[in-house]
């Protein structure tokens, strides 16, 4: 009881006043016995708060040089009305998060979610979002394993969760971010084929087009194909923590393809729309699992073609977003009242939503009042 009173005393009791009355607190969980018994973290790569929450960029959908052709882009994405316009963009996220969940990170109402660690780029975002801390050592993309332990693998150390854990990613930098051979967690990253045995007809096809019809493997994998891995894997194994990891979008940003990023992050929100579907028309995870969705970092926006970078010399960067919908979360919606929410306190959020205290987690405070 210990544990979950901590939880409340971080996760509820801190208040965000008005001038005029005291206002939700952010983020805000269920009481006690709704708690969750499932955890999926879910990210897509490098995409930006701006998006999120105002849809497509104005000056980048109509700009040739970033989307080529800007007539159908704008009669997919584009509304004049800036919470149509997301809509159109992530309709999974506004049609259903938005009512049943909660969004952070509009810094139009002086909401934040930030990442705290120097340098705004990938790796280290991963490990702050995963492990919880801001190692200076962790300063590089470069497949080198992770000295620090992420929730995953301590999770997967106690009985209560051994082999109940998985990650599947895009990114095949990954099984160093968790470092794969000590964590002992399954993981399935970059176009590594499925292995073990009686895999399912979905898997097996999916090794057979990873194999056989991806001709240019590059460090991220098409990120249907890791849908794929993940949906299959979860329908067979039923796992309790997973992790998600999606990376299109970054790498469309980075190639200055402004049409392509927006595409494939309204595929990203299909993907969260089935995948959510699934879990609530399934016995073993119906009303039982939360969904957690982030980024690792953000992006440029003080000019046009800064959208591109990222990194600790680019503005932006540190400014990310989350969104959560399940039990345990209070249904608030878009939160418009200021407050701060660190990248590196949402691993000691999931872990404490399980009922347990992450006693290696950082001494701040879970929320900070603004």
């Amino acid at each position: 009881m210990k544990i979950l009173a901590a939880l409340l005393f971080l996760a509820v009791e801190l208040n965000f006043v008005s001038p005029a009355e005291q206002q939700p607190k952010y983020p805000q969980l269920e009481k006690q016995d709704s708690l969750t018994e499932n955890i999926f973290l879910i990210t897509t790569d490098g995409f930006r708060w701006n998006e999120i929450f105002n849809g497509a960029d104005s000056l980048l959908i109509n700009d040739k040089e970033y989307t080529k052709d800007p007539e159908l882009c704008k009669l997919l994405y584009w509304s004049d009305n800036p919470e149509e316009r997301r809509k159109k963009l992530m309709p999974f996220l506004w049609n259903v998060v938005a009512v049943k969940g909660q969004l952070l990170g509009n810094r139009e109402f002086n909401n934040e979610v930030n990442v705290s660690n120097i340098f705004g780029f990938s790796y280290p975002g991963y490990n702050e979002l995963l492990t919880g801390t801001t190692d200076i050592m962790v300063n590089t993309n470069r497949k080198l394993n992770n000295s620090n332990q992420s929730f995953l693998e301590k999770l997967n150390k106690e009985d209560r969760y051994r082999n109940k854990v998985a990650a599947f990613t895009s990114w095949d930098v990954f099984p160093y971010i968790f470092n794969e051979k000590r964590s002992g967690i399954v993981i399935n990253s970059g176009y590594k084929n499925v292995e073990g045995k009686d895999l399912t007809e979905g898997q097996q096809k999916l090794n057979t087009v990873q194999s056989q019809l991806v001709n240019e493997k590059k460090s991220t994998r098409y990120d249907m194909l890791t849908f794929v891995s993940a949906k299959e894997f979860i329908d067979k194994n039923h796992p309790e923590i997973v992790y998600i990891g999606f990376g299109e979008t970054d790498e469309w940003a980075h190639s200055g393809r402004y049409d392509m990023y927006l595409k494939q992050a309204n595929q990203f929100d299909k993907f969260l729309e089935e995948l959510w579907y699934y879990v609530q028309t399934n016995d073993i995870y119906k009303n039982k699992t939360t969904f957690i969705i982030t980024t690792d970092h953000g992006r440029g926006y003080e000019y046009e073609s800064s959208w591109k970078r990222h990194g600790p010399l680019t503005p932006g960067s540190k400014k990310i977003w989350a969104a959560m919908i399940g039990p345990g979360i209070v249904p608030l919606g878009e939160i418009k009242v200021a407050g701060e929410l660190k990248q590196k306190n949402i691993s000691r959020l999931l872990v404490n939503m399980l009922g347990k205290e992450d006693k290696t987690a950082t001494n701040d405070t879970l929320i900070a009042v603004k």
